[in-house]
């Protein structure tokens, strides 16, 4: 059976990704994170997902963002209730995280190479890259090159593939 790291946040999107890799048949290695953001509710979601679904393992990995501030999420910014279509049409909301799914797949990718993962599910949609540029499929594809040319598996011929099995759909859809 394949190995694959799933990113699971505990919403819909990422458990989503999760029950997607297990259906393709991919034994699950689920990785969170408490990154300083506002609800921890999200890692308990998160658990519980990992655990209701089947993942292989579940890891919580504690790294602090607030040390940057600059977003809604993990500073004292305002989190909007819902995003107007002017708003979204403006650019990048207050909720986008510096960096965060880089620092995420940077995450999942160390994980994989230790298990000898060649895949990694992520969860982003058509919606989140219309405002948050680490969701755009132009940054999925320059992060797995940079997987394939960074790493010790991928200098051996281990090539990574990141999942974006969700990319085309609206939350509606999901």
């Amino acid at each position: 059976m394949k190995s694959a790291v799933v990113l699971l946040s505990g919403g819909i999107d990422s458990t989503t990704t999760l029950a997607i890799a297990l259906a393709e048949g991919y034994e699950a290695y689920a990785l969170s994170f408490d990154y300083g953001q506002r609800h921890q509710i999200e890692t308990q979601a998160a658990r519980r997902a990992a655990d209701s679904l089947g993942a292989k393992k579940h890891r919580i990995a504690k790294i602090d963002l607030r040390v940057f501030g600059g977003s809604a999420l993990t500073g004292d910014i305002d989190v909007p209730k819902q995003r107007s279509e002017t708003e979204i049409a403006d650019g990048i909301p207050v909720t986008y995280v510096p960096a965060r799914n880089t620092i995420f797949l940077a995450y999942a990718l160390g994980w994989a190479e230790v298990i000898q993962a060649a895949d990694i599910f992520l969860g982003v949609n058509a919606i989140d890259y219309s405002g948050y540029p680490d969701c755009r499929p132009e940054f999925i594809e320059a992060f797995q090159t940079v997987a394939n040319v960074g790493t010790k598996a991928g200098v051996e011929g281990r090539r990574f593939q990141i999942h974006t099995p969700l990319i085309k759909f609206s939350k509606a859809e999901i």
